[in-house]
């Protein structure tokens, strides 16, 4: 016979398993929302999309450099690509502008710092995509690219050649000398160094106009968006586009790496910055500008082929200023994938340590910093930015008759 005393006792047990069961199920349903909320695909807004849109459609379209007669023009394209991975172009004869640029690297070299006749302090930019920018170097100390082309090749710690020199190579090459004078109406001068050389620095400009990355993930994404798609109904993953709402809202990324290419072209004083080891400083911006300045190749000068000084016009403008020390050139994000190691000096392996690194850069004062979670999400957004094909084919060049 079971006692009064024992039955409440298992009634009560009963009671206690029965509200430890309902709480255990509510803590599971709550866990499990509290999932669907973290792992759901984003709802972007109409301002949102409009953003995204604002990031394509890729490739872009580019006019020619009003201020390089010869850009976009096939001839000075056949002659550019000669010369860029001619090794006689240096003084020594033993390195060429492909030696740091290398096309299966993504027109980079993946080291931390360049290497050409001695090492150099800043890490070699990739030449994909560098079409129709402003600026030109980590610090833009060049306003176009046909003069960011002669300073590696006059640097006499990457290919220390002369003008003289350039012009002699060509001068004295029948080749070279015979695609010239197609491109320019007559052969090289046998008496001015100096046009020649930046004539030189035109043709390598025109092909590297021709460098560009080719359609991702995040294109198609964005192109399904224009039409009109519905998020949900795309490929894109989940976790990338979470990372894409981030980029373009939270994190705060699009103040500096904005339109189809991902930057402003400007310059930003950034996280990465304020990781650098105690050594001498890099000027960054102050220096470019002093360099631009005294530079006779700058778009002031008599080189610029642009008859109207339309192209000059930030060049007139920029000034030194108390914030320029320290600032680098905001690097566009496409093919990130394919360019480690990041920053104006190597020093940063992964994108998820870039990502560490600037989890702060652009929020307001006082806002919390991207989370674990978040910052994840942002690697497989900008992953998503890259494609490992090359669209650029080498072609044997035709005869010069």
């Amino acid at each position: 016979m079971i006692s009064r005393t024992s039955r409440a006792s298992r009634t009560v047990s009963r009671i206690v398993f029965a509200a430890v069961v309902a709480t255990c199920l509510a803590l599971s349903s709550w866990v499990c929302s509290a999932e669907e909320r973290v792992t759901a695909a984003p709802f972007f807004s109409g301002e949102e999309i409009k953003i995204i849109l604002s990031h394509g459609p890729w490739p872009a379209p580019a006019a020619h450099d009003p201020s390089n007669r010869v850009s976009g023009k096939p001839d000075a394209v056949e002659l550019g690509t000669l010369l860029f991975f001619d090794q006689r172009l240096s003084g020594s004869g033993t390195k060429a502008c492909a030696s740091c640029h290398v096309p299966e690297r993504n027109w980079t070299d993946n080291l931390r710092t360049g290497v050409g006749m001695a090492e150099l302090d800043r890490n070699t930019p990739t030449l994909m995509n560098v079409r129709g920018q402003r600026w030109y170097g980590w610090d833009g100390a060049a306003d176009s690219l046909w003069s960011q082309s002669l300073r590696p090749i006059v640097d006499v710690r990457e290919l220390a050649a002369t003008p003289r020199h350039v012009a002699d190579l060509v001068r004295g090459d029948e080749q070279l000398s015979c695609h010239y004078g197609k491109v320019f109406g007559a052969r090289p001068s046998p008496t001015d160094d100096e046009a020649v050389f930046v004539n030189v620095g035109k043709v390598l400009a025109a092909f590297q106009e021709t460098l560009f990355s080719g359609r991702t993930p995040f294109d198609q994404f964005r192109d399904a968006l224009a039409r009109g798609e519905s998020p949900a109904s795309l490929s894109y993953s989940t976790p990338a586009q979470r990372g894409l709402q981030i980029f373009i809202g939270k994190g705060g990324c699009t103040a500096c790496h904005s339109g189809p290419n991902f930057t402003n072209g400007e310059f930003f004083y950034t996280g990465l910055t304020r990781s650098e080891p105690v050594r001498k400083p890099d000027p960054g911006r102050d220096a470019g500008i002093r360099q631009l300045q005294e530079s006779r190749f700058n778009l002031l000068g008599p080189y610029n082929d642009d008859p109207t000084g339309a192209s000059a016009a930030r060049t007139r403008q920029v000034a030194m200023g108390r914030g320029n020390y320290g600032q680098f050139k905001v690097p566009p994000l496409r093919n990130l994938m394919l360019t480690a190691p990041y920053g104006h000096d190597g020093g940063v392996e992964t994108i998820a340590e870039v990502v560490r690194l600037h989890a702060s850069d652009g929020q307001h004062a006082g806002a919390p910093n991207l989370t674990a979670r978040e910052q994840t999400d942002l690697v497989v957004f900008l992953e998503s930015l890259s494609t490992f094909s090359n669209p650029w084919r080498p072609e044997d060049a035709a005869r010069c008759d």
